[in-house]
């Protein structure tokens, strides 16, 4: 994801920054959905991830995984 539209993302409840989530978190949200998750944005606070389907982010409270 380009790094200008990043900047510009944020968590739709707590307004806090978003940024790529790794290996590690993608892990954690992997089982916490019970189904792999490819790609998502990571809260700041690093407790909740909002996945990436066909390239589009989620950034919608029930799609939220919280880890």
């Amino acid at each position: 994801m380009e790094t200008a539209l990043l900047d510009l993302l944020c968590c739709p409840v707590t307004r806090q920054p978003l940024q790529m989530a790794d290996r590690e978190a993608l892990a954690q949200a992997s089982a916490a959905a019970s189904r792999p998750i490819g790609a998502g944005l990571l809260r700041e606070d690093g407790k909740v991830l909002y996945p990436i389907s066909d390239g589009i982010p989620l950034l919608l409270e029930e799609e939220a995984i919280a880890l």
